[in-house]
């Protein structure tokens, strides 16, 4: 054990089955002094409700519409969607060097709360569980019609996030998206090869190991992935063998709501800010795949944060990442330490008790 602790304290490759490609792991450059760009730290004072934010309830958004007085979450049609239902199809007699397709679909956005100033990690338990069942709710609506339902949360500037409220966007697709494809055919090569789905058993390997993983429950595992390319990276998964959100039972959601809370009070606890990250929902494709056999398939969620030394301090993936393949300094064995070890509390809620006098701020729970 001490060989190869040892030798991955040094430059190694390591295999993503979910991709087939490999990443370069260079523990030893954590040492190199950081002269590069500094990020502005997040804002820590988001108002509560911003009449200019077009995501607060009873506001007028950029077409017109204006939102309801919702007190929950709220769905409605992206302003300015990537895809519509009604595009025209380029036809097929084309050259193969300049190849095109049709694509359709809708995008909706989806507010978790009516308050700017709460995250995931800071809303209630059952606030959080709602979420999840809006999730669900459009898998299974949105599914029916399209190949590809994909949830995702950009949060934080960093991250391309426009307005400081707490939402994630809806895309449904009647075409397979290049990631989701590429997981699809990794997955069913395993399982044709192997007789179980690679992230059913990559669970049961992880939760046996320890070394990666973050938080857990009797239903969940959070990890940072064996292969993990951002520093703080994790992949959400059940224990069980789930094909899509809307297959969890009550119980699971639940758990859901626990294990999500405990994992983005981790990166908030990090380095004490709103935690930057894009995540996203993949599972069994819908549509025409609602009939097919897709055992092959398990039910994650990829978290993606840019961060790396600190607030002000992010990954950037350019050069050779671009270029070449995929690389990162920090191993996940360290990241995924850095991050068990983080108080359970949210520093946020431990800041309020003490400006308080011991009284939680509401919502934060």
């Amino acid at each position: 054990m001490a060989l190869i602790e040892n030798v991955f304290d040094h430059q190694h490759l390591r295999y993503n089955p979910l991709r087939d490609t490999w990443v370069l792991v260079s523990a030893h450059r954590m040492k190199r002094p950081w002269a590069g760009q500094v990020e502005k730290p997040p804002e820590e004072h988001t108002p509560r409700y911003d009449p200019r934010n077009p995501l607060c309830p009873g506001n007028t958004r950029a077409n017109g519409e204006v939102n309801s007085d919702y007190d929950s979450t709220f769905l409605f049609e992206n302003d300015f969607p990537a895809l519509q239902p009604d595009a025209p199809d380029p036809g097929s007699d084309q050259h193969p060097l300049f190849q095109s397709k049709v694509a359709r679909g809708v995008c909706k956005v989806m507010c978790f709360h009516p308050w700017s100033d709460v995250t995931l990690s800071l809303m209630k338990k059952q606030e959080v569980v709602k979420v999840i069942d809006k999730w669900a709710e459009l898998i299974e609506e949105l599914g029916t019609t399209y190949l590809w339902v994909q949830i995702f949360e950009n949060k934080g500037a960093m991250m391309g996030c426009s307005n400081p409220h707490p939402h994630c966007q809806v895309w449904a697709s009647n075409f397979l998206p290049n990631e989701p494809a590429l997981s699809d055919r990794c997955q069913r090569a395993y399982y044709q090869k192997h007789g179980e789905p690679l992230l059913l058993q990559y669970a049961k390997q992880e939760a046996e190991k320890k070394e990666r993983v973050v938080v857990e429950t009797s239903d969940w595992l959070a990890v940072v992935p064996y292969w993990a390319t951002w520093p703080y990276q994790t992949l959400l998964l059940p224990r069980r063998h789930v094909l899509r959100i809307n297959d969890l039972t009550t119980e699971e959601r639940e758990g859901l709501a626990d294990i999500m809370k405990q994992l983005l009070t981790k990166y908030d606890n990090l380095f004490e800010i709103s935690f930057p990250y894009s995540m996203g929902w993949h599972g069994a494709p819908t549509g025409p795949h609602l009939n097919k056999d897709n055992s092959h398939w398990q039910l994650h969620a990829h978290y993606y944060p840019p961060l790396l030394r600190s607030a002000t301090v992010k990954k950037f993936m350019v050069g050779y990442e671009m270029l070449a393949q995929d690389q990162r300094d920090l191993t996940p064995e360290q990241a995924a330490e850095k991050l068990r070890n983080l108080p359970e509390e949210h520093y946020k809620t431990r800041e309020n008790l003490e400006k308080g006098g011991g009284k939680e701020k509401d919502g934060e729970k």
